[in-house]
């Protein structure tokens, strides 16, 4: 009996007590911070993991890789850190030279040995020291914020469907017509999702939004449609045991990473795919990897966290009284939610192989740099929550007076 009284109060206590850290000022900005760091950690794990291999085949040394991921790691923490200290209405003004820098360099790729092709997609710059960018990722965070700032400055007048769409869709869809020219499908799946998202998140009528996800839609029918690489990838979708050696290679070995971890996993570095078995392990299949070495457990956690991201950047969004603050994080969160989701999904099987990074955990110097800094953003929007700026100053003044009393 007492058992039974019992559990009913613990279970309520515990909803309670989360309850209470989730009503704390900072807890979105905890929540975004945590996950952020976890999920970077676990990447630079697993990018060591997946890719030693390979990097003594090419380079003579295992850690040559991911010791590039670690450098623009370290450059993605700082400039995540300059988001989170400069003035709001600083980073605003630095939103449009930002954006039109990253069209620049995104043309800059068409222009005959300038762009470099890597699996036919002609979208990186040569940088310095073996590093190349890749100007669409700059493009993602860019064209987010840029629509962030368009609609707040247009608050009073989004109840006006042509406002909303008007130049918004314009942009966007350049933007997104730049990427699809570089042959890269996945990241202006990516946008779409973004664009189709804030839409929705400014409230556009429903049937203006159907119409827009209708055309996409059709949009991505043709791309594929035309494309005889890309028919091949959603034929081998369909039915990857049909041509297990070519089409269906990737999704096959994928499954089998998954197969042999099992619940528990095979441990740490004890992955066979990753020894050449499974094209990209290190990059857009690393998750097949962490199936592999970390099991389902591991897998279930790397879902969790970007969950975890995700209602935190909700939390923000509606939570923020500031409405570019409201617009950048939704922005900034349907855009890492979708790219997640889609290379989940690609690497499960339930979508067919599109070349797109897991966010924080797949290896890419661009990538992490661009989402460690969209990541910043959301800290920053996250300190207008209300009474957020004031318990993060009163935190400061708590260590500044314990180190002084330290130094006594």
């Amino acid at each position: 009996m007492s058992t039974t009284d019992k559990s009913p109060r613990s279970s309520g206590s515990a909803v309670a007590g989360a309850q209470r850290l989730l009503d704390r000022p900072l807890a979105s900005y905890q929540l975004v911070l945590g996950t952020t760091a976890l999920l970077l950690g676990l990447g630079l794990i697993m990018v060591l993991s997946a890719s030693s291999v390979l990097s003594l085949q090419v380079y003579g040394n295992s850690f040559a890789i991911v010791q590039r991921q670690l450098v623009l790691a370290v450059v993605g923490l700082a400039g995540a850190y300059a988001v989170t200290r400069i003035p709001m209405t600083l980073l605003r003004r630095l939103i449009l030279p930002g954006l039109l820098v990253s069209i620049a360099l995104t043309l800059a790729t068409f222009i005959p040995g300038v762009g470099v092709e890597v699996n036919g997609n002609t979208n990186w710059i040569p940088v310095a020291a073996g590093f190349r960018l890749q100007p669409s990722e700059f493009l993602k965070l860019t064209l987010v914020l840029w629509i962030a700032d368009h609609y707040a400055r247009r608050q009073k007048h989004l109840d006006n469907p042509r406002l909303v769409l008007l130049p918004m869709t314009l942009v966007a869809g350049f933007c997104a017509a730049l990427v699809v020219a570089q042959n890269d499908l996945g990241t202006a799946l990516v946008l779409f999702a973004v664009i189709v998202g804030m839409l929705w998140v400014v409230g556009l009528p429903g049937r203006f939004l159907g119409a827009i996800v209708a055309f996409v839609g059709v949009l991505l029918v043709f791309f594929v449609a035309t494309a005889p690489h890309r028919v091949a990838r959603m034929l081998s979708f369909l039915n990857p045991m049909a041509d297990p050696d070519k089409d269906g290679y990737q999704a096959v070995h994928a499954m089998m990473g998954f197969a042999r971890g099992g619940f528990g996993g095979v441990g740490l570095g004890g992955s066979r795919q990753k020894w050449g078995s499974l094209p990209e392990a290190h990059t857009d299949f690393i998750l097949a990897v962490v199936g592999e070495e970390l099991g389902l457990l591991g897998s279930l956690v790397v879902l969790v966290l970007f969950v975890l991201l995700a209602v935190a950047g909700v939390r923000i969004a509606t939570r923020s009284r500031d409405p570019f603050a409201r617009y950048a994080a939704a922005g900034v969160t349907i855009w890492i939610t979708a790219q997640a989701a889609i290379n989940i999904a690609m690497v499960l099987g339930l979508l067919p192989v599109i070349g797109i990074p897991l966010p924080l955990l797949s290896y890419g110097g661009s990538s992490v740099l661009v989402t460690l800094v969209g990541c910043g953003v959301l800290l920053r929007c996250a300190t207008t929550e209300p009474g957020a700026a004031r318990a993060l100053a009163a935190g400061k003044a708590r260590r500044a007076r314990s180190s002084a009393a330290r130094r006594r």
